[in-house]
């Protein structure tokens, strides 16, 4: 580890908290129906989307009524991106002439974006049109990302609202959310992107010559506007295979700071939000603490994991940090810090390659995964699941106490911790049970391309991933098989969906009560004492279920490589 290092995290982490509270208003007033300084464009804009869709901002549901619009909408994105894919042969905007995705894959990639999770079992620029990537994958990137939001304002308005009967319009948020978050602010990233030597074009691929005269196609496209939406709405499919390791996708030190910061910026936002409109910021920056003590412990893990390097290397007589599988221009510094955002924050964009870290800076982004990513986490998908943590964390105070717990006011009884129960164990579920079968499955064990706890953990990481809708891969898994494409889009749909109707039938619950004045008994959620205690639950309750799947993989490798042992 060195110094500059440390400077460059710390300059990183600096500039993400100043931007909370500015970006965190802004997000308010979207929600609350005020006017801001793109109202005068964006309003009639909204109003005629509204008529479209037959509904009207002043027109409020009911928590199912509000899940089952959203279910649809899902739905129907699912089958417009299934068929854009199998279709691709036949439509225009196809200069490189590819043919139709095998089923399989074309399920896998719409569950995928569907659910904002973006896990690639393909190269983009050798897949897929400027069409699909367009109007298929780019279009899904803003509605799951919005979709996510919508849910995370649906839950705050939970704890927000008293006596009420309805959690807002899930058309509105979602509209809302488009038309004034996600769409300005990526375009203004992608003119950066575009200034910073991003391509962002509909012509044909390139042919060129090289030094030894061979020929080199040069893949070109629409690929700073998908870089932009991809980051922010913490989605992470890259136009091209590499991702974010690619010049293209990610040209210089200031793309790169620029991505880092765009994965966070509106998860870390909506905690500001959160205060706002349940009456106390500091309600927010609690939150927000607890999510920045797990963030930095990940960061310096991974950061010394990966500067201490490779014994079995060192003991060839060759020094220094671990290079393998990163890009020269970033280091291992940025390196590990873009590792441990994008795996925070569910985005699953990669500036290294994850499968040659080091056992234990591998298994930073595999632990961060596996607590439901809620460092963060993606948009809105990261505050609704870390308010399932605080509900669990409320009742276990609640326990120790002996009085019913409270939050906010609100009477945290057995519905609600149920149900922030079921959205918590259905990531494990899906993560251990496909892994199980598939390390003993013939077909499944062929696709793994190392053998011992590394090509377990491969296994485990891609089920991990896919569940916990980041995206990232360990590189060693071939995935485009039936096996896989099945499975992890079966697997991106329950940890995306299992998770959020909970959540919703939450928002419904603690909207229709009373709130409750709080009392020289109440537990107060807004200071250090509930940062500890949230923070030691996630951790608890992640390690119970997961350490022994990383004692088997990550553990395992880094004290057989301590005592120089290959597999």
């Amino acid at each position: 580890m060195t110094f500059n290092g440390w400077i460059q995290i710390l300059v990183y982490c600096g500039i993400l908290a100043l931007l909370v509270k500015p970006l965190g208003g802004y997000v308010y007033r979207v929600f609350s129906g005020d006017r801001t300084f793109l109202s005068p464009v964006l309003a009639p804009i909204e109003r005629g989307l509204y008529r479209l869709a037959g509904t009207s901002e002043k027109e409020e549901q009911h928590w199912a009524v509000y899940a089952t619009g959203m279910l649809l909408f899902n739905l129907a994105g699912l089958l417009v991106l299934y068929a854009l894919q199998r279709l691709q042969g036949a439509l225009p905007y196809n200069p490189a002439g590819m043919t139709a995705v095998d089923p399989q894959l074309a399920f896998n990639t719409a569950a995928s974006f569907v659910t904002n999770t973006n896990w690639q079992n393909y190269g983009g620029e050798s897949t897929m049109s400027y069409l699909v990537q367009m109007a298929g994958l780019t279009v899904q990137n803003f509605v799951s990302a919005a979709t996510g939001i919508a849910i995370a304002i649906a839950l705050i308005r939970g704890f927000a609202r008293a006596s009420g009967k309805s959690i807002g319009n899930f058309w509105v948020d979602l509209t809302r959310c488009t038309l004034y978050v996600l769409l300005p602010l990526c375009i203004v990233l992608t003119l950066a992107f575009v200034w910073l030597g991003t391509p962002q074009t509909l012509g044909p691929y390139v042919d060129a010559t090289t030094l030894e005269g061979a020929k080199q196609t040069i893949a070109l496209g629409p690929v700073a506007s998908q870089v932009a939406i991809k980051m922010l709405g913490t989605n992470g499919g890259g136009f091209f295979n590499a991702n974010a390791a690619h010049p293209f996708e990610n040209p210089d030190a200031i793309s790169n700071l620029i991505q880092m910061l765009s994965i966070f910026a509106l998860g870390a936002a909506l905690t500001n939000v959160f205060g706002r409109m349940v009456g106390s910021e500091r309600q927010g920056w609690a939150i927000l603490a607890s999510m920045g003590v797990l963030f930095l412990a990940g960061v310096i893990v991974c950061y010394w994991a990966e500067a201490a390097g490779n014994p079995l290397v060192h003991a060839l007589g060759i020094d220094g940090g671990n290079m393998e599988g990163k890009e020269t221009r970033f280091g291992i510094a940025l390196s590990a810090l873009f590792a441990v955002i994008t795996t925070a924050a569910s985005c699953g964009a990669v500036n290294a390659m994850h499968d040659s870290f080091t056992a234990l800076g591998g298994m930073i982004p595999l632990i961060n995964m596996q607590l439901g990513e809620v460092i963060v986490g993606g948009v809105g998908a990261g505050f609704y699941g870390i308010l399932m943590f605080v509900v669990l964390a409320v009742f276990v105070a609640g326990l120790m106490v002996g009085r019913t717990p409270e939050y906010l006011g609100k009477k945290i009884e057995a519905k609600e911790v149920k149900m922030a129960m079921l959205a918590i164990l259905c990531l494990p579920l899906a993560m251990l049970i496909f892994t199980a079968i598939a390390v003993v499955l013939p077909s499944a064990v062929a696709s793994i391309a190392n053998g011992g706890p590394h090509g377990f953990t491969e296994v485990l990481y891609a089920y991990t991933s896919a569940a916990a809708n980041n995206g990232s891969a360990f590189g060693g898994l071939s995935g485009n098989t039936p096996w896989y494409n099945i499975t992890l889009g079966i697997g991106m749909l329950m940890g995306r969906f299992l998770v959020i109707i909970p959540a919703l039938a939450i928002a419904g619950s603690l909207a229709a009560k009373k709130t409750v004045p709080a009392s020289a008994g109440t537990f107060p959620t807004d200071g250090t004492l509930f940062v500890g205690l949230l923070v030691g639950v996630i951790i608890i309750v992640g390690g119970l279920t997961f350490f022994p799947a990383l004692a088997v993989g990550p553990i395992v490798e880094h004290l057989a490589m301590i005592h120089g042992q290959t597999f």
